[in-house]
């Protein structure tokens, strides 16, 4: 009965340290998370538990379809398929992802957002603990930028009279 004992508590310690440490998890992080329109965000994180090569993201927020849209076109409903994806480095399950919200389809409008990041795009249906994370990024609209001071009508005028006198002064001096 005695050396049964250490077995049973080794056996109890494994059932309760392995599920811990082979649970999925993914993290998610937006540098800066409160930002301009039309600047870039830096959505980074990790992947713990499972092995994959890309995590799945999308985002929600003013205007949005109500369950999000990919961040490169904000007129894409997610799901069926339709994502914006990021590669997990398979050595440290770190992911990054800058988004430029400059270049992006659709229009962006200032307000708060959340992005979501799932590991499987069927999880986005699903919401499994551990298996999707969000992050709040808050835009601002563009900074207005003072409007270029156009050119003093005289100087076009002068510019013409002055091409005027040398090409009236070339041909008279070919004569």
């Amino acid at each position: 009965m005695y050396r049964v004992w250490p077995l049973l508590v080794t056996a109890a310690v494994f059932a309760l340290v392995v599920p811990v440490f082979g649970a999925p998890g993914v993290t998610i992080g937006a540098t800066p998370n409160d930002t301009y329109v039309g600047d870039t965000v830096t959505l980074a994180g990790t992947v713990t538990g499972i092995r994959t090569i890309a995590v799945y993201l999308y985002v929600a927020g003013p205007g949005l379809d109500p369950g999000g849209v990919t961040l490169d076109n904000l007129n894409i409903p997610t799901g069926r398929g339709l994502f914006t994806t990021a590669p997990v480095n398979m050595e440290n399950g770190n992911w990054s992802y800058s988004w430029d919200t400059s270049v992006i389809l659709g229009t962006l409008k200032p307000g708060n957002y959340t992005v979501h990041v799932v590991t499987s795009p069927l999880e986005r249906m699903r919401f499994n603990e551990g298996e999707s994370a969000s992050a709040g990024v808050t835009f601002h609209p563009p900074p207005v930028t003072e409007a270029e001071t156009p050119v003093d009508p005289v100087l076009p005028v002068a510019a013409l009279g002055i091409a005027g006198i040398l090409v009236t002064g070339a041909w008279l001096k070919r004569e």
